[in-house]
């Protein structure tokens, strides 16, 4: 081999490494992948940059906008509603229509989108019908990754297939993945039908309350919310009295956070910092001062009426909200966002792992998984819901589809209508799908912009030109000869099954569309060397690279709902080993039947 493939091995290995340990973060490490290969001059300047312009970049990108623009028109909305009305109280017909429901959005919108729409959805069922979070919210998460095989609109499809179309090949279709994915979605739906109600934990988890009313005390409960909150009253002379939140010093001098205020019998949440504190009120404290600081600031410790109103207001209403995947709060403490400041809403306590957390959880960075109990005004809360950083697990009651609803949905299945006939190719279609979602009102130009998932963007730009050194250094070629010698006697569908799992065991370690940029031109030289289809054995690596069930590191939308869930990783393992050992044999079944291997 070339020391340029050599250079090309190391660089895929210094970005495994990277990407495991997550000491960088991903796009910084595909940035770092594009420079190492021009400066070392694996590629050319143009093929070093070329990822920026390619394809599979402009695809992912339209997708991301198309998908806000269905979700900003409520149609995601309506469709959680139609499921939480026709479940019923059964848990296996409410299992198989969220893993459905999950798999068919899957098919048209972004996997973690899909995932992320349902979970309120699967939230309010629990309330309902008393069938705890965490019998519900795996099947979500591996029903939109089932979703994910069937379809070419995937993140990691449209990787592999732009590297087909690189290396001269026919690219995939909209449809060549339907033969193998819609049988996979159903087997593995049927799997977890049968083996969820016996290996899913039946736990008590943030949100499986049955009424709103009883739902708020219980949420306060959970989290031991009286035990991190006090009252106090501001006596005659206080130091504090005619002084605002920010003059007084209630953050920086007394250490406490204030969480509302009782004014002439009236309770006022989230004060901002200009609010006046006035002899008489009753303050509503996060923490609670010790008695020599009371005493000193003119203030007496009171019961916890406050609390029990502010428990039970509506127009202050309290939920949860989970740290959103690929956020980008995350490392960030609560005082870094400036949560009150920049959403109007104040965080009361935090889960993580299943404990919660009151005391100083101003200062404790967030990471993934982790949900914060927050209370503000409602119209706060709503606008929340379109934040991209977090996911509230409560469904807005009055969120019916709005007059643009048909028309985004005409628009995406026009784009795709028009790439499936082959009137445009696929990146040109679902650009001129945004397009149109601007124009008609569906998404705004600035709202596009922020949907977008730019961290994405960028490692897919920094990783596609790995595929062209793959490539052109003949490092492919090697990978793909060494993995020849080792399956020699098992045959085509031997390789492709091979290439398969190693598309999965590496989709675990660093993510599904770094798996496909590494994996892909070594199944295409694999192929070309034995005579196999290329494209069968591209398409064994672009489904292996979705299969990412048995850890909740494999793929975002399985990080989504662990927190909800209360789930931990034994739980990932014991339903999502059967599934995917499943899933293997219907890939192994539909690449003979199907691709000819």
């Amino acid at each position: 081999m070339t020391p340029a493939g050599w250079i090309t091995i190391a660089t895929i290995a210094f970005a495994a490494v990277a990407l495991i340990s997550g000491k960088l973060r991903p796009d910084v490490t595909a940035l770092m992948v594009v420079v190492i290969l021009g400066l070392t001059g694996v590629i050319t300047p143009d093929e070093a940059l070329s990822g920026f312009s390619a394809a599979a970049v402009i695809t992912v990108l339209s997708i991301f906008i198309l998908t806000s623009g269905i979700e900003q028109t409520g149609v995601t909305r309506w469709i959680g509603q139609r499921v939480l009305k026709l479940t019923g109280s059964s848990e296996n017909r409410i299992v198989a229509a969220l893993a459905l429901t999950a798999a068919s959005l899957s098919l048209f919108m972004n996997t973690i989108a899909a995932a992320a729409v349902l979970l309120p959805a699967a939230m309010g069922i629990s309330r309902q019908t008393g069938v705890r979070p965490s019998r519900l919210l795996m099947p979500v998460s591996f029903g939109s990754l089932l979703g994910g095989t069937a379809t070419l609109l995937t993140t990691s499809n449209i990787i592999v297939s732009t590297t087909l179309a690189q290396a001269g090949l026919r690219p995939f279709g909209l449809f060549d993945f339907l033969p193998i994915g819609v049988p996979l979605a159903l087997a593995g739906t049927g799997v977890m039908l049968l083996l969820a109600p016996r290996l899913l934990p039946a736990r008590d988890v943030p949100g499986s309350m049955a009424h709103m009313r009883r739902l708020r005390q219980e949420l306060s409960d959970i989290y031991h919310l009286r035990e991190g909150t006090s009252q106090v009253l501001v006596r005659r002379g206080s130091a504090v009295a005619g002084a605002t939140l920010a003059q007084a010093g209630w953050g920086h001098e007394l250490g406490l956070t204030v969480l509302g205020i009782v004014h002439g019998g009236h309770l006022k949440l989230a004060p901002d910092r200009d609010t006046e504190v006035a002899e008489g009120d009753i303050v509503l404290l996060e923490g609670a001062p010790t008695p020599e600081l009371a005493e000193r600031y003119g203030l007496t410790l009171r019961s916890d009426a406050a609390l029990d109103q502010a428990l039970v207001s509506t127009d202050y209403p309290m939920v949860e909200v989970l740290l959103a995947p690929r956020s980008e709060m995350q490392a960030k403490t609560l005082r870094e966002i400036r949560l009150r400041e920049r959403y109007g809403i104040q965080a009361l306590a935090l889960w993580r792992e299943g404990l919660a957390v009151q005391q100083d959880i101003a200062e404790i960075p967030l990471r993934h998984g982790d949900a914060l109990l927050v209370q503000g005004p409602r119209r706060e809360i709503n606008m929340l819901r379109y934040d991209r950083n977090f996911v509230v697990l409560e469904q807005e009651t009055n969120g019916g589809p709005t007059s643009r609803a048909p028309l985004s949905v005409a628009i995406l299945l026009g784009g795709l209508t028009l790439a499936a006939l082959g009137v445009l190719p696929l990146p040109l279609a679902v650009l001129a799908g945004v397009i149109a979602m601007v124009l008609t009102g569906c998404v705004r130009m600035d709202e596009a912009y922020r949907v977008v998932e730019w961290r994405t963007v960028f490692l897919i730009a920094g990783m596609l030109p790995l595929s062209i050194a793959l490539d052109t250094s003949g490092a492919a070629s090697y990978l793909g000869e060494s993995i020849l010698g080792a399956t020699a006697r098992i045959g085509p569908l031997g390789a492709a099954s091979i290439l398969n799992l190693a598309a999965i065991g590496l989709s675990l370690l660093i993510g599904g569309q770094a798996a496909a940029v590494v994996l892909a031109p070594i199944a295409i030289a694999s192929a070309e060397a034995i005579g196999a289809d290329p494209r069968a054995m591209a398409m064994a690596v672009s489904i292996g690279c979705s299969l990412a069930f048995i850890t909740p590191l494999g793929h975002p939308a399985n990080l989504l709902v662990m927190g909800p869930g209360g789930y931990t990783f034994r739980d990932y393992w014991r339903l999502g080993a059967p599934v995917t050992l499943v899933a293997i044999l219907i890939v192994v079944l539909g690449l003979h039947l199907v691709w000819g291997l």
